[in-house]
């Protein structure tokens, strides 16, 4: 296998790969040997037809894309290592010449790391974050556990409530008409839960159990089901039972129950430690985004479009993975959100941007300052991983394949680099721009002595996280909504 690089514009490429005769016609051999037994001939029984005959009768190429597909696979990988170069997308293949005794040849157009021109990195100034958790903060979290350790209790004696659980009977109508999905019956609904269209549910607010009443909302533009999408629609329901939560008391019972220790005061005291520990990880998250963006900002680079679609693609496979862990696919979701693998591309690209930009300043720094990983490092992010996934560190090391700590040490760099920034960044209070500066003074030029004018809060806008701490964000539609036909949709990430 030879290889050759043709630098094209945008930090693009052009891999031209050649396989010799002898490897191409070892692949045929094996796509034969593979397909045989699905192919009977006249004459022979199934799968004992020789290859010249299967040819002779379904044209010579028969075997060629099986066997092409065989060499791409083996041979695209070996090409990137061989030309040295910083492969950073999904390759876009096209095969040249694929013909029995001949050379197979094949292009690969990737994308590579394109170059960052990095601005100012050290002593950037970013807003001094307080970690401040208050008795409210305390006191929400434990309301969160006294819902986890609630009992329901059944109500007769009054209409539905906020946060109630009712059984409901619905059937829905548009232009007075009833439509296919639209009908339930003893439904287990949880009011304020958003499980239904936006409105629908704070309507059965003040219904009482046996009565029926009527609730009206407009299907959103973008619904699923198109012969519903910004339609006007009535639903008849009946509620037939209505289930309240009933807290736990708040004592030493309660804390006993729900955590180690004897007292209220003690448990209190435990969460508000844990929750000050929660904060002090945020906050630090908060900074690392913060000093990046920062650095980002100052930095010059070009993306190449290849590099975004793959990252992109990357964020929608892990959602769809995260889906399989949660025991739903991404047909299902598709289908229960109306949404598509196009959308959902489309919807993270900003995200991918941000991703791939926060990555290239970060192995920027790493290598402007020559930060390096040792095999200490190494081990002990090992050992993390060995401990997280309850396995020996030795049989971890032999399930990892070297492309596999590689980048697992590019992603420590990566760490320490974001690391680097945060120690030498430059606190300050609230920090306002030249611009919003400039408009302040203005307005207080302006200001008549009589009138004064509350100044105005800037709030810093959210960042995305650093290679290591940002998580993928999921793309989201309106959840599915139980009372309407679903149209599945068969598109796969």
């Amino acid at each position: 296998m030879s290889v050759t690089v043709e630098k094209l514009e945008k930090s693009m490429a052009k891999l031209k790969i050649e396989v010799s005769a002898e490897q191409l016609e070892k692949a045929i051999q094996k796509a034969y040997e593979k397909n045989k037994n699905k192919i009977q001939l006249p004459g022979f029984r199934k799968g004992k037809a020789p290859r010249k005959m299967i040819e002779q009768m379904y044209g010579k190429g028969v075997f060629y894309e099986d066997a092409a597909n065989e060499l791409i696979e083996t041979e695209y990988p070996k090409a990137v290592e061989e030309c040295g170069e910083d492969v950073v997308s999904s390759p876009k293949i096209d095969v040249e010449q694929l013909e029995a005794g001949k050379d197979f040849i094949f292009t690969a157009e990737v994308a590579l790391k394109p170059p960052v021109k990095l601005g100012k990195y050290k002593g950037v100034e970013v807003e001094k974050m307080d970690i401040d958790v208050t008795d409210a903060d305390v006191d929400a979290e434990i309301d969160k556990q006294r819902n986890t350790n609630a009992r329901t209790v059944e109500v007769t004696d009054r209409a539905v409530q906020k946060d109630d659980i009712v059984t409901l009977d619905f059937e829905g109508f548009v232009d007075g008409v009833a439509f296919q999905g639209g009908k339930g019956t003893d439904y287990p609904l949880t009011i304020g839960s958003g499980s239904f269209i936006p409105g629908f549910e704070d309507q059965l607010i003040g219904f009482e159990i046996g009565k029926e009443g009527d609730v009206n909302v407009t299907f959103p533009k973008d619904y699923q089901a198109e012969e519903l999408a910004g339609k006007d629609a009535t639903f008849k329901c009946t509620i037939k039972a209505i289930k309240a939560k009933e807290l736990p008391e708040l004592n030493d019972e309660f804390a006993s129950d729900v955590s180690d220790f004897d007292t209220l005061a003690e448990y209190k005291e435990d969460v508000k430690n844990k929750l000050v520990e929660k904060k002090t990880g945020e906050e630090k998250a908060k900074r690392e985004d913060a000093v990046v963006r920062a650095v980002v900002e100052d930095s010059e680079m070009e993306l190449p479009e290849a590099m975004v679609e793959t990252q992109s693609r990357q964020i929608v496979n892990d959602f769809a993975q995260r889906l399989q862990m949660q025991g739903m696919n991404m047909d299902q979701y598709l289908q229960y959100t109306g949404n598509t693998v196009d959308k959902m591309l489309e919807q993270v690209k900003p995200q991918a941007i941000e991703r791939i930009k926060s990555r290239l300043v970060l192995e920027a720094v790493a290598a402007k300052e020559k930060i390096e990983v040792t095999e200490e490092d190494f081990e002990k992010e090992l050992e993390k991983m060995a401990t997280q996934y309850r396995m020996e560190l030795d049989k971890l090391k032999e399930l990892m394949s070297d492309a596999e700590k590689k980048m697992m040490k590019s992603d420590l760099a990566v760490q320490k680099a974001a690391d680097f920034l945060v120690e030498n960044v430059k606190e300050s209070a609230k920090k306002a721009t030249k611009k919003a500066a400039a408009k302040k003074d203005d307005a207080a030029k302006e200001e008549k002595p009589a009138k004064k004018t509350a100044a105005k809060k800037t709030t810093a806008t959210k960042t995305t996280k650093t290679a290591k701490t940002t998580e993928a964000k999921e793309a989201k539609e309106e959840k599915p909504k139980k009372t309407t036909t679903r149209k599945k949709k068969t598109e796969e990430a």
